[in-house]
């Protein structure tokens, strides 16, 4: 063996390992409500400048990016101190890393679709409820091994404390990695002088994620391929956890808004279901219950209507226990009545539980504006409207609303373009739009069908966004990601759920109605209108640059903090 020729070229193999270690490292954030694909270059924006309400949370994007591939990657939080002492803490605040899914084909109708790897299920550090180290999972957070030449990104939620005191804060983040210089990333936060309530304004009916998961579950465990969750309360308790701190209405168990029948034939909520619902009400900030459709008291609203009454006297005296006057109950009667025959049914089923003037308002998913004359209408049958996004008729909404009824709204498929679909491989914004043109539009709710857990059209939602796929029977088209804001928790080493961007968006979209209801109660609708108007012209036109909506919500807080000062 040539031992010379070894000390001559040791050197040079460590100068060339030293070198790729230290091959371009680069490190940046992004604050929009935006995806960021695998292939996109490193942008130049190496701090966070951030501003919120108390109450509310706030978020930013940590991206990398390098050369060569980097082992280990990590994201410690810090502290942000603020005025006189205050602090709020890295302990608190909520990071994940952003899994990415391969997008080969658009979803239906989205005609500038992009192939890549797009960013949207989101792992979480630790267990999102529990707060304590994840378990085993195939998928973990950190520490995370960069491949080369791609961008991933971590996700910072922040949530500013209610008491926080106004003014400004300011901390740092580490990015650190094996054998890389850690990188700093400058976070400033403004706490605006002013609170969002507990308890949302715009009310949210998406659905239970907690209920789909049983079937899910369980359909796997009889094809022998996973077992269902020892812990199902867990999985329930962590699942509407999650679901209420992105401002959705979380589900309580079934049997909470079941009343149990008497023997003299009238029906009533124990004290115990009383209880449970109202501390279920207060842990989770809910605004709106689905209760059941009456047809499980009653078989024939017209010839039973003494029955009916009764079944529905009982949410009435359950609701005046409950006390909490800011919450709906609704029954969901009709889902998209769409011929002669069910618009029949919601003529027949309205007008007798209207007559009870029960606190139990009647929803059905449809326009205000009568389909087909010769069905007749829906007038008189029904409390909440509940339309398409595009389907919206603003002048006979405003009739019925004029008549102390309401308008929801909601997002399924086939609808016309253009308007803010809800798959994957559309813009994040999509999500974030929608409360603007409802507010816009004097809606109240937002309807979403699925309960955000529809993974039973794929083998592996983490790896499959295909979730609802009708091109497998011929009968449609492909929608990614439809029905589906959450993902299994398993992967990620718990039960339960995780959430995505697309979640996430939503959330500050119903954050952002929120400012715009404050103002409202202050007798500004017009000033906030000038400042909206722009932004959400219709559900066929709204603003597609994400920073417009940080300028809008800067002047949103700007008149509320003006008008409480007056």
């Amino acid at each position: 063996m040539n031992t010379t020729f070894f000390r001559c070229i040791l050197p040079l193999i460590t100068c060339l390992a030293v070198t790729n270690s230290n091959a371009e490292w680069q490190v940046w954030t992004c604050r929009d409500t935006v995806h960021v694909l695998r292939d996109e270059p490193a942008g130049k924006t190496s701090n966070a400048t951030l501003a919120a309400a108390r109450n509310e949370w706030e978020s930013f994007q940590i991206l990398v990016r390098s050369d060569a591939a980097v082992k280990g990657v990590n994201v410690e939080p810090g502290d942000l101190k603020g005025p006189h002492g205050a602090v709020i803490r890295a302990a608190d605040a909520v990071l994940y890393r952003q899994h990415q899914l391969e997008l080969t084909l658009p979803s239906y109708r989205n005609d500038h679709f992009k192939p890549g790897w797009y960013p949207d299920p989101l792992i979480p550090f630790r267990h999102p409820l529990t707060k304590q180290p994840l378990g085993e999972g195939r998928l973990k957070a950190v520490p995370f091994d960069l491949p080369a030449n791609e961008t991933h990104g971590f996700w910072v939620d922040i949530l500013v404390p209610a008491d926080a005191k106004p003014g400004k804060y300011r901390g740092s983040y580490r990015v650190t990695a094996e054998g890389r210089d850690a990188v700093k990333i400058a976070v400033e936060l403004t706490v605006w002088d002013f609170e969002l309530p507990r308890v949302s304004t715009l009310q949210t009916a998406l659905g239970s994620p907690a209920e789909r998961m049983h079937g899910y579950y369980a359909k796997r465990a009889k094809a022998g391929k996973e077992s269902e969750p020892k812990d199902w309360n867990a999985v329930e308790a962590q699942v509407a956890d999650e679901v209420s701190r992105h401002r959705i209405n979380a589900t309580p168990p079934s049997a909470l808004l079941t009343p149990q029948k008497e023997t003299d034939g009238s029906y009533r909520f124990t004290a115990e279901q009383v209880n449970a619902l109202r501390k279920f009400v207060d842990t989770y900030h809910v605004n709106a219950l689905h209760t059941p459709h009456p047809r499980t008291a009653v078989k024939d609203p017209e010839a039973e209507r003494d029955k009916l009454h009764a079944w529905l006297k009982a949410f009435d005296r359950m609701a005046a226990e409950l006390n909490r006057p800011f919450v709906t109950f609704f029954t969901y009667l009709k889902d998209e009545p769409n011929d002669e025959e069910e618009y029949h049914y919601v003529q027949k089923w309205g007008p007798p539980i209207r007559a009870a003037k029960s606190v139990v308002k009647v929803m059905v998913v449809e326009q205000t504006k009568t389909q087909n004359e010769k069905w007749g209408n829906l007038y008189g049958a029904i409390d909440i409207w509940c339309p398409l996004f595009p389907l919206h008729d603003e002048e006979t909404a405003a009739q019925r609303r004029a008549l102390g009824e309401t308008v929801w709204t909601y997002t399924a498929l086939c609808q016309r373009n253009p308007t803010p679909w809800w798959e994957i491989d559309f813009p994040l914004l999509n999500y974030r739009a929608p409360s603007w043109i409802a507010w816009r539009y004097h809606m109240c709710g937002l309807l979403y069908w699925g309960g955000m857990s529809y993974w039973s059209g794929v083998e592996d939602p983490w790896t499959d966004p295909k979730t609802l796929d009708r091109r497998k029977n011929g009968k449609g088209p492909l929608y990614q990601g439809e029905g589906t804001l959450v993902y299994p928790g398993r992967a990620a080493g718990y039960d339960g759920i995780a959430p995505s961007l697309r979640l996430k968006a939503l959330r500050d979209s119903i954050e952002d109605y929120e400012y715009l209801a404050i103002l409202e109660r202050a007798g500004l609708r017009a000033e906030a209108e000038k400042i909206v108007l722009p932004m959400a012209e219709s559900w066929f036109k709204w603003e597609t640059n994400a920073a417009a909506y940080h300028a809008a919500r800067e002047k949103l807080a700007a008149l509320i903090m003006k008008a409480k000062r007056k």
